[in-house]
């Protein structure tokens, strides 16, 4: 009998699972217990033929392999490293050096060489936290287990590397295949100077920016909608390094390559046909990632919003308020991170046109309301900044494009408003205006100059008290941008303004 450990990752959290593998009289065959899944199950056949391959023998007679804690379900094929360590030790195939305190984590090909699986950095992260002082990993994901402080990494491209390690002697030679190697696709550089025009909307993108505020954009086709909602990113502060490793952990898990730790805010837009699986996570047994995790102290931008399904919307409610998702199952429940900022888009009506100028709209009255009402008041109602964007014209083109400001000059009015934030909130754990609660907001921090007007618009019903506490936060955000103290009457009404929509880049309703 062998043991080794691996890892079984329930939303970001990790458990130690123990691998035991007994050789025992009988027929011989492998049986796998321990609530695998599918994939899991399937181990006992791909390790199996990978050992052959290898020139390496599985143990002719009875082989039991269990996976302890035998109440948790386990699902993937990144327990298969592993599954052979164990066996073979139990096998006296090898020395089984250093096990007690190695992790493994890889697949295995029949071929015996080892693939990258997804979810390494936060299964080396979880270990690290139960005593393991040395994880196994495949040579693709070296890189992305090496994040980690404090462990050390062996990286393993094939089953006669893993049979090395585990009798101590230095790693054979193996050529990486373009698999092995796989890396994460540089994106390309945005900017905000390719946006031509649009004023206002890049006034309400920098207030966005600086206290991570919810944004509406709405206007007709080819306006810049989606331009200015992908450069939102470019104008964003670096992640802190405990931000950039949370984050790089939820990517990882979620599939996506890494090449070294993410240190900018991620960007993610899902087409309006995607599953809400896809958006808000999920899974047959174990729930993986969704979109809105992958946003995570970044941008969630759902471009033709109302083209969603509305459930798919309204399950963006409770994120929008926690920061983070629950998916729960019939055995389980796991909790993913999903602290984004919301950015939508979307056209006056169906065909688009009922706005612009000279522009004839084909749509019926019953349509176009229809169409607004796909984006229920809940939704509409967390959302801080809502603008409207038109076609520009020809002279104010001309002068917005000589006026234009590159990314990093945004950027740096954004970088000293969030300070100005942080030291204001320093000791309450938030450290943007987006997060202050409204009971904090009236209580601790000195209300803004006139606040009748603020009275009336809820006389008046125009405005909710989740909204009150939207506009105190916005106003907020645009004295800090002006390097004010306290928000004066000017900047609540311009926070009331761009609650309703169209505001300039002076603060002036447009």
């Amino acid at each position: 009998m062998a043991r080794c450990f691996s890892v079984a990752l329930v939303g970001l959290e990790g458990q130690l699972v123990e691998v035991e593998a007994a050789i025992g009289a009988g027929l011989p065959r492998t049986v796998l217990v321990g609530l695998p899944d599918a994939a899991l199950y399937e181990a006992r056949d791909r390790c199996k033929a990978a050992v052959a391959s290898s020139g390496l023998q599985w143990p002719d007679s009875l082989v039991t392999i269990n996976l302890s804690p035998a109440a948790l379900p386990k699902a993937g094929s990144h327990y298969d490293l592993a599954i052979v360590a164990a066996v073979l030790a139990a096998g006296q195939s090898v020395k089984g050096a250093g096990l007690d305190e190695t992790v493994f984590v890889g697949e295995v090909g029949l071929d015996g060489r080892v693939h990258a699986v997804r979810g390494v950095l936060p299964a080396v992260l979880a270990a690290i936290g139960h005593g393991c002082r040395r994880a196994v990993v495949p040579l693709a994901t070296a890189a992305e287990a090496r994040l980690v402080d404090g462990v050390e990494v062996v990286p393993v491209a094939s089953l006669a590397q893993l049979v090395a390690v585990l009798n101590g002697e230095p790693l054979p030679e193996v050529t990486a295949t373009a698999r092995d190697m796989q890396r994460a696709e540089p994106s390309a550089s945005k900017d905000l100077l390719e946006v031509a025009g649009q004023l206002d909307a890049r006034w309400a993108l920098e207030v966005a920016a600086a206290g991570r505020h919810h944004l509406h954009f709405e206007g007709p086709p080819g306006v810049g909608k989606t331009l200015l909602a992908e450069r939102l990113p470019t104008i964003l502060p670096e992640l802190s390094p405990d931000e950039s490793l949370e984050v790089s952990a939820i990517h990882s898990l979620a599939g996506l390559g890494l090449d070294g730790l993410i240190r900018h805010a991620p960007f993610a837009a899902p087409h309006h046909s995607a599953s809400m699986a896809s958006i808000v996570g999920g899974g047959p047994r174990l729930a993986r990632p969704g979109l809105i995790s992958v946003a995570h102290r970044g941008v969630l931008f759902l471009d033709e919003a109302p083209e969603f399904p509305p459930r798919v919307l309204d399950a963006l409610r409770t994120p929008l308020e926690s920061g983070a998702v629950v998916i729960g199952r019939s055995q389980i429940q796991a909790r993913f991170p999903a602290d984004f900022q919301l950015v939508l888009a979307s056209n006056p009506c169906p065909c688009g046109m009922s706005t612009t100028q000279g522009a004839v709209c084909v749509c019926t009255p019953m349509a176009q309301r229809r169409y607004a009402e796909r984006l229920s008041g809940p939704i509409r109602d967390r959302i801080d900044i809502s603008q409207q964007l038109k076609p520009m014209r020809r002279s104010y083109l001309r002068e917005a494009l000589r006026t234009a400001e590159p990314s990093a000059v945004v950027a740096d009015r954004v970088r000293h408003a969030r300070e100005r934030q942080a030291h204001r909130l320093r000791g309450t754990g938030w450290r943007t205006n987006a997060e202050v609660r409204g009971a904090h907001l009236r209580s601790h921090l000195p209300l803004p100059e006139g606040l009748d007007e603020l009275d009336r618009a809820v006389a008046q019903g125009r405005l909710s008290p989740r909204g009150v506490d939207r506009v105190l936060r916005l106003s907020w955000t645009v004295a800090d941008l002006a390097g004010r103290d306290r928000p004066s009457a000017g900047d609540l009404r311009t926070a009331l303004s761009m609650r309703r929509g169209g505001v300039g880049p002076t603060g002036l309703v447009a």
